[in-house]
């Protein structure tokens, strides 16, 4: 057997089963008893067999293909989440189709058009594009990543939980006044929690605070030049008050940062600077940047965990489906570094 493949008929001859048995182990093994499947089990590794992937994926329709919507990879949440999530490999066995849809409602409907096409097993779904319950009505085990998820499994951190974080820092580095740059975010996504913690803590403290609301643009260019008159006006606005600015993502923060210390040479005393997700960019910035952890590597193989189960049981001869969508939050972690006290 060593210098050809071994076949079903092959593995059939040694075991003395039929070959639709072979067949029934590898395309339905709960059909089979233990002991059977033990046995032929015993022979693959006598055999040395080595499974024809395509000729498996023609028999029963399982591609071991998980597909993957992203809004961007220039965010570097979303280039770390997807990093984590390609790393599950090792551990679940599937396959990754991703495209990056760049917030585009058709251009995104099309490529989960074309992943179906490629009969994905499954999908992860980051981009906000298109609605959860659409996505429900591919029908096919689906898992989204901080985004509205009212028909679909979920796993997302606290927000709400990050931004009192966040802005508690803020008030122990005495700050004078406390800013909030984020998008206009709707209430049923997750990240709206963090305008809402910032403003309950606020609020609980009478803090002068204050919500600078627009889209930030995705490219580093669109960033600067939205960024910088902000910058500017906030000078201008507070020329002798201690600010403290929590900003939505490390990435802004970054550039934020970046902005001050290119007109300064350092982060000036009246500037504190928080940012969200706990990306590398965050720690490796000129001057290191505190920062709200989201356990990025735990979110990715909980998702990745989440939707395998529920491959798994589509698998079964009679599948449970769910009753209700799961939705897991995980818990944030404060980063303290040196853009705070």
């Amino acid at each position: 057997m060593a210098n050809k493949n071994v076949t079903f008929a092959d593995i059939a001859k040694y075991t003395n089963f039929s070959k639709t048995t072979i067949s029934r182990y590898f395309n339905n093994p709960d059909s089979l008893t233990l002991e059977n499947q033990q046995i032929i089990a015993d022979a693959l590794v006598a055999l040395n067999y080595k499974e024809n992937k395509v000729a498996r994926i023609l028999a029963n329709g399982k591609t071991e293909f998980v597909g993957i919507i992203i809004p961007n990879l220039y965010l570097h949440y979303y280039s770390q989440i997807l990093n984590e999530i390609l790393s599950t490999y090792e551990t679940f066995g599937y396959k990754f189709l991703v495209f990056a849809g760049n917030d585009k409602e058709e251009v995104e409907r099309r490529y989960f058009k074309e992943l179906l096409s490629y009969k994905i097993e499954g999908m992860i779904v980051l981009s906000h594009t298109i609605s959860s319950k659409e996505l429900a009505s591919y029908n096919i085990p689906i898992v989204t990543v901080e985004r509205e998820d009212q028909y679909t499994c979920s796993v997302n951190s606290d927000n709400y939980m990050g931004a009192v974080q966040a802005t508690s820092l803020l008030y122990k580095n005495d700050c004078d006044i406390f800013i909030h740059m984020n998008a206009d975010i709707a209430p049923d996504v997750p990240a709206y929690g963090r305008i809402q913690g910032f403003l309950d803590i606020c609020k609980e403290h009478k803090l002068d605070h204050r919500l600078i609301l627009k889209e930030w643009g995705s490219t580093y260019k669109e960033n600067i030049e939205r960024i910088q008159p902000v910058l500017e006006e906030i000078e201008q606005t507070y020329p002798r008050k201690r600010k403290g600015i929590f900003l939505s993502n490390d990435t802004l923060a970054n550039i934020f940062l970046n902005l001050l210390i290119k007109k300064y040479g350092t982060l000036p005393d009246d500037f504190r600077i928080v940012g969200f997700d706990g990306s590398p960019v965050s720690a490796e910035a000129i001057i290191p940047i505190s920062t709200v952890g989201q356990q990025i590597d735990k979110i990715a193989f909980t998702a990745m965990e989440l939707l395998v189960m529920q491959m798994n049981e589509r698998k079964k001869r009679k599948p449970i489906p769910l009753e209700a969508p799961i939705h897991k939050v995980m818990a944030p972690i404060l980063i303290r570094r040196e853009t705070t006290d």
